[in-house]
């Protein structure tokens, strides 16, 4: 029985110290290999965001809410596919999408809760996206969300966006509202 006890210390203490030294090893050596490739830089980005709720091919539809609610009532939710352009203009020159959702999520004011994927097309950024989550109190002149992520030329992406309504149009429910990015990126 001493000798079982014995054989289990010894291999319990083999495994523990093998298993341990390989994680160990493999965490430093992964560690130190991205220190070295990562230069951090910020990139500033200036687009046009274009939320068409009216006509017959709308990019922004209400995806669920309340019974008998209308567009800005709490809990009214949409789904989004919105252009982004290098100008005010929605005729202007389309840099990417502006996809995802947002939701009332005030009952006292109109405050959306946005969860935005800014998905470029063009130039240097062709491919890549930045990921946004965050309270967007519409009425107020400047909001500002966060950068939570991204993909591609945005890899590891955070930062804040500041958005400001250009146009809205009270009858449509149509917005242009610009956007400036500032991202820190690896």
């Amino acid at each position: 029985m001493a000798t079982c006890v014995s054989v289990f210390i010894l291999f319990f203490f083999f495994f523990s110290t093998f298993y341990s030294t390989i994680d160990a090893i493999f965490s430093e050596e992964l560690a130190q290999g991205i220190a070295i490739k990562r230069i951090e830089k910020t990139t500033h980005l200036h687009f046009y965001f274009h939320d068409i709720v009216s006509g017959k091919n709308p990019s922004a539809v209400k995806i669920a809410g309340p019974p008998n609610s209308t567009a800005y009532s709490f809990g009214a939710t949409a789904m989004f596919d919105d252009a982004l352009t290098e100008g005010p203009e929605s005729t202007s020159k389309l840099v990417g999408k502006a996809q995802g959702m947002y939701g009332i999520a005030a009952q006292q004011e109109l405050s959306l809760l946005m969860v935005i994927n800014f998905a470029f097309t063009e130039g240097a950024y062709n491919g890549s996206s930045i990921s946004i989550v965050g309270r967007n109190p519409v009425l107020n002149d400047m909001r500002e969300m966060p950068v939570v992520g991204g993909s591609g030329v945005f890899r590891s992406a955070r930062g804040y966006a500041l958005a400001h309504t250009v146009r809205f149009d009270m009858k449509t429910g149509d917005a242009t509202v610009e956007y400036n990015v500032y991202v820190s990126h690896y």
